[in-house]
């Protein structure tokens, strides 16, 4: 991970000052946006099974007709549901007409730049999604910079161009097509933010390290759980969590984050970044001591260092829980383990030339199998995609095999919101060319 300059906020940068509590996010509230989702089908069903699943399930021995499974593999249908199925079943929808209009930004926060057209990784398996609503995106491209600069002030002007160039309101947007309002993208978003600036500040981008890396994770994420103190030394934490941009930004996103989560939900996100925050540890020693781990050693480490905590909040995104028995089920965690590891390794290979242009050596995973297996680069390359098409299609036949031994509609509703996700985060890679562009090997 690159050094960088010192950062340009933090306790030597401006006085320590409160941050105002969030409001209330009212998840339960009908209407509570200006921006409505359709229904997902008649009658509000929302149990119905991606044609991917569908597929592997017809393939498992026949038994008595099962009226729930048939509902479940048929899917749900009517206006706003294709983009709820792991893969269309017609082609995607064209974009919107350029002269479709959008909800208005305010002046001070212009709308980000249109979706470039982008285009895939060849031979990576993917599936296409329809365009993310304009109007949504919009919407929530104004709200999060609003909180990122003036709310928490984890982004200085200088950097404008970066955080508008991430392009976060169509990233969540579409990963998260099933979301009731805009209230609940939005938790998704603030959490993004908080983890990009905590990588950014702490590891990578702006002012990052691998050199001390394991005392700022820690004390960030405390702002994510709680430290339970003495009366003497509680204060003092308390204060600690507005000295920099990273522990700010976890900590506001945290606070809005619980105010619509169950106790469950918010227990299960911050062990997923433990998880992620070990990850990153693993990846600073290596760099500290320029080692390059072997191929299963370096797959190891991306399945703890990756976006688990983002698709593992889907069903809080979606208004519903996903209990935590259904959740800790060793088949549930294997769907999201593979789906993190899959997404992960598809934006190593869109980061892949970004990663090169910066100082010093940075892993992924081409770098690692030409190092390790003494391959060009053009075939290190070639063979990660291969690794990640395997991971896809692993990812798909447990989750396949998973809705049909749980029929459960939350068990296939949590599913279908995790394979969208995975969907949704491709997207995102393939259209962003302010970040990414792919190397010159066809």
């Amino acid at each position: 991970m690159p050094t960088g300059p010192a950062l340009p906020f933090g306790p030597a940068a401006r006085p320590l000052h409160p941050v105002s509590p969030p409001v209330p996010v009212p998840v339960s509230v009908p209407g509570s946006e200006a921006v409505p989702v359709p229904a997902e089908g008649a009658g509000g069903d929302l149990v119905g099974e991606p044609p991917r699943m569908a597929a592997a399930a017809t393939a498992a021995p026949s038994a008595a007709p099962n009226p729930a499974l048939e509902r479940i593999i048929r899917g749900p249908s009517g206006v706003g549901t294709a983009g709820l199925f792991f893969t269309p079943r017609q082609a995607p929808p064209a974009a919107p007409p350029a002269a479709q209009p959008a909800v208005p930004s305010a002046p001070e926060l212009p709308a980000p730049p249109p979706a470039a057209e982008g285009r895939p990784i060849p031979g990576l398996y993917h599936h296409p999604v329809p365009e993310p609503d304009p109007a949504r995106v919009a919407e929530v491209s104004r709200r999060i910079k609003r909180w990122a600069v003036d709310e928490v002030e984890a982004y200085p002007p200088e950097w404008e161009d970066q955080f508008d160039g991430f392009s976060v309101g169509r990233y969540m947007v579409a990963c998260h097509p099933d979301a009731p309002t805009v209230d609940h993208l939005m938790i998704a978003t603030r959490l993004m933010v908080a983890e990009n600036v905590v990588d950014d500040c702490y590891c990578e981008d702006h002012g990052g390290s691998p050199v001390g890396l394991g005392g700022r994770l820690l004390l960030a994420h405390t702002a994510l759980d709680p430290v339970h103190t003495t009366a003497e030394y509680q204060p003092e934490w308390v204060q600690s969590l507005l000295s920099d941009a990273p522990r700010r930004s976890y900590r506001s996103a945290m606070e809005y984050f619980t105010q619509a989560a169950t106790p469950s939900q918010a227990d299960r996100y911050r062990h997923d970044m433990a998880r992620l925050h070990m990850g990153y540890l693993a990846e600073a020693a290596w760099a500290e001591t320029k080692y390059v781990p072997e191929v299963s050693e370096y797959l190891a480490m991306r399945q703890f260092n990756n976006f688990r905590p983002c698709p593992t909040i889907t069903d809080t995104v979606g208004g519903y829980e996903l209990p935590a028995d259904l959740h800790a089920m060793p088949a549930m965690q294997r769907v999201i383990a593979l789906a993190g590891n899959a997404t992960t390794i598809s934006n190593d290979l869109y980061s892949y030339t970004k990663e090169l242009e910066s100082p010093g050596l940075h892993l992924n995973l081409p770098v690692v199998i030409a190092a390790r297996e003494g391959l060009s680069d053009k075939e290190a390359y070639l063979k990660a995609v291969e690794v990640h098409n395997d991971l896809m299609h692993a990812f798909e036949a447990a989750a396949a095999e998973l809705a049909v031994s749980c029929p459960d509609p939350r068990v296939v509703r949590f599913l279908r919101g995790v394979a969208v996700w995975v969907d949704g985060n491709h997207y995102w890679h393939r259209t962003n060319t302010y970040r990414y562009s792919l190397p010159d090997f066809w």
